[in-house]
């Protein structure tokens, strides 16, 4: 397919952290860096250090294809499902059950303010 090309966002790998440097060069990546982009945008840890794990294991049984599935194969045998939004911060879990306890039926819009108010009051600590 001659107007179809491979494309990479450029990146600087910094003590384990990666920078995007949002440059588009010709060409694929040297590494997958979905990890990190899972920590960008707010994976719990305990996904994370899960998918830190399976990947340990797979580049060091890096030698064939066929051997690569068959870790797989263990590792999906082994798996546990995650929750990917659990909540590990206390004030966020006092936020929900505040959200889950309200009646929205009934709440004024001055009510709605408030509790609004005390959300924002309570993150800020």
């Amino acid at each position: 397919m001659p107007r179809i090309k491979n494309y990479n966002v450029t990146v600087k790998e910094v003590n384990n952290k990666v920078i995007f440097l949002r440059k588009l060069v010709p060409g694929g990546s040297e590494h997958s860096f979905g990890i990190h982009v899972a920590k960008l945008a707010g994976m719990p840890p305990k996904l994370l250090s899960r998918a830190n794990e399976i990947l340990k294991r797979l580049e060091q049984e890096r030698t064939g294809g066929e051997q690569i599935k068959d870790s797989m194969r263990k590792i999906q045998k082994q798996a546990y499902q995650l929750q990917m939004f659990s909540i590990d911060d206390p004030v966020l879990e006092k936020i929900r059950d505040m959200l889950n306890n309200l009646d929205v039926n009934t709440l004024t819009p001055v009510e709605a303010l408030m509790k609004l108010d005390e959300i924002q009051r309570l993150l800020k600590n």
